[in-house]
């Protein structure tokens, strides 16, 4: 189908005669309140501000699960990372990492046309055949692994070999100064841009930080009030910014979507060098809402409303057909895809989704359907104390037993619905035993 028509069929999707171009932009660690249009405090991030202020920011907007690798692999494809068979974070020298069967966003647009390129963080295996070159990227350069991954880990250093910088597929360092990895991502991001202003491109920019151990550059490095966390924010948000204008610079501003959002919840054992959740509950490592439910602000000016802000319940992996759409591409039929084309949201639609299922490893754990969320019985760690310096302070073991929680007026999950709503209990309770539908 010829791009102009495809773009008429979208009913004003489209007002060029190419596809979108499409940046993603993915955030290690990065907390509900971690904005500040959220709630952050000691810092300010004015350029993801100005891309709320000029977008939709969705507001229950939610990762596969709240660890890396697993979230990743539900990015990349649009399926929950069980499909995928990737769960957790996966370490060096993995004998796991995403599939050559599986498609991703990448092979895609690829197959429209698009140039594609990865900076950052992949993490979905460190093989040369798990690689994102081997799946639809043209280009990539960054961390096979997350950054904590290496011989300075702050409780077991003897665990991890040097931390490899990968370009294309070729180890090009060890150990790279990370406090110059947030300036060399955008520095390349802002290359791409360039040298594909002229064609449809799909840039994905997963940075290494907020993950810990926190760097940032000379530039940002204590001109906030939050430390480490708050200028390695700053940075991040100068990115954003340097990404936004070299859009707008090129002339390509309203040819682009621009997507930000987060892998999972905040480390919390990690305290001062970790961001906030609240007002939800918990963080990375759990099914509460603090581990699940991340930021997402979602710019494309003149077709994305400015301003809004969208409580229907979507998904990480919503991202994959809704893009597909837009670049005209076909969805695969041969397997499950669980995300759903969510481009209807911005126009005042509601979600494509009658459940949600949240799962920690291979457990499902909870099930959210419309406004309520079913706990069933599970176990779950939370932070010992308040850690200071980088140093992780140890969990604590804990329990859940079935509850239900009204998660639009109650998303901090503090009043146990389930005896006075029994009807809703056994309604998620049969999504449950049902689970995600293979």
């Amino acid at each position: 189908m010829r791009f102009g028509l495809f773009c008429l069929l979208l009913a004003g999707a489209c007002a060029t005669s190419r596809p979108p171009n499409v940046v993603l932009i993915v955030i290690d660690d990065l907390g509900y309140a971690d904005l500040g249009v959220t709630g952050a405090k000691g810092y300010a991030t004015p350029h993801l501000d100005r891309m709320a202020a000029e977008g939709t920011r969705l507001s229950s907007f939610y990762v596969a699960q709240a660890v890396c690798s697993a979230s990743r692999a539900a990015i990349m494809t649009g399926r929950y990372p069980q499909r995928v068979g990737i769960l957790g974070a996966l370490g060096p020298n993995s004998k796991t990492g995403i599939a050559d069967s599986e498609v991703t966003i990448a092979e895609l647009m690829k197959a429209r046309g698009y140039a594609t390129a990865i900076y950052g963080k992949w993490h979905l295996g460190d093989a040369p055949k798990f690689l994102p070159t081997r799946h639809g990227f043209d280009e990539y350069y960054g961390l096979p692994y997350s950054n904590d991954m290496w011989p300075r880990h702050p409780q077991r250093p003897e665990a991890y070999p040097p931390l490899p910088l990968i370009e294309g597929d070729k180890v090009i360092a060890h150990d790279p100064d990370q406090t110059q990895l947030t300036t060399d991502y955008t520095r390349r991001a802002v290359s791409f841009i360039e040298r594909n202003r002229e064609r449809p491109f799909f840039l994905y920019l997963p940075h290494a930080m907020v993950h810990v151990p926190l760097h940032v550059s000379d530039k940002h490095r204590g001109k906030t009030q939050r430390g480490l966390f708050g200028d390695a924010m700053a940075e991040v948000d100068w990115s954003v910014g340097e990404v936004l204008a070299t859009l707008a610079r090129l002339g390509i501003d309203r040819e682009t979507l621009v997507v930000f959002t987060s892998d999972n919840g905040p480390w919390l054992t990690y305290g001062d060098h970790a961001g906030s959740a609240l007002p939800l509950r918990e963080g990375k490592g759990t099914t509460f809402e603090g581990g699940v439910r991340v930021p997402a602000i979602f710019r494309w000016p003149g077709r994305i409303p400015a301003g809004r802000v969208v409580d229907e319940m979507a998904l990480t992996m919503d991202l994959l057909p809704t893009f597909a759409r837009l670049a005209g591409a076909t969805v695969p039929t041969d397997r499950t895809i669980d995300g759903r084309d969510i481009w209807p949201l911005f126009e005042g639609g509601r979600t494509p989704h009658d459940a949600f299922f949240y799962h920690w490893g291979p457990e499902l754990q909870a099930v959210r359907s419309g406004r309520f969320k079913l706990h069933l019985p599970h176990k779950y760690s939370t932070p010992s104390g308040h850690a200071t310096e980088g140093r992780p302070v140890s969990t604590v073991p804990k329990e859940i037993a079935l509850s239900l929680y009204d998660v639009v007026a109650d998303p901090a999950e503090t009043t146990d619905l389930a005896a006075q709503r029994p009807e809703e209990v056994s309604r998620l309770k049969a999504l449950a035993d049902r689970g995600i539908e293979r």
